[in-house]
């Protein structure tokens, strides 16, 4: 089982999904979304998740449940394979062109949503790199 290496399982699961499952969580999520995001990490430094565990107010940016107001149940969020990403050094347009002129180093992007003010990414069975508007 894939755990990340920068994120804990708080920052990828809503609060009610950490209470109830705690570490076990982590079986929630594809490990390649896992391995993805701390690739990610890596090349443009730190970003957040969700961030409820510190006071802030992103709780659905990983893992989303039917108590979620953005919950689709056939988003990838309702799957455990998608993130939507904060970056705290370079904006959510600069990580999308990262990845597409890097496309080798993220084998498991096979989508990235366009014209939002964070990076989401997934690892849906399709065609890379699908890209899509809400």
């Amino acid at each position: 089982m894939y755990k990340c290496k920068y994120f804990n399982i708080e920052e990828l699961v809503p609060p009610h999904v950490y209470k109830e499952r705690g570490n076990k969580a982590w079986e929630l999520l594809d490990e390649r979304l896992l391995i993805t995001i701390d690739e990610l990490r890596d090349a443009l430094g730190s970003a957040v998740i969700n961030n409820y565990r510190w006071g802030g107010k992103r709780k659905w940016s990983g893992l989303r449940t039917p108590e979620s107001p953005y919950y689709r149940p056939y988003s990838q969020h309702s799957f455990g394979r998608a993130a939507d990403m904060v970056f705290t050094k370079v904006t959510a347009e600069e990580a999308r062109q990262h990845i597409f002129a890097n496309k080798e180093r993220y084998p498991y992007v096979y989508a990235v949503e366009l014209g939002v003010s964070w990076l989401h990414i997934d690892c849906r069975n399709t065609n890379r790199i699908f890209t899509f508007e809400a």
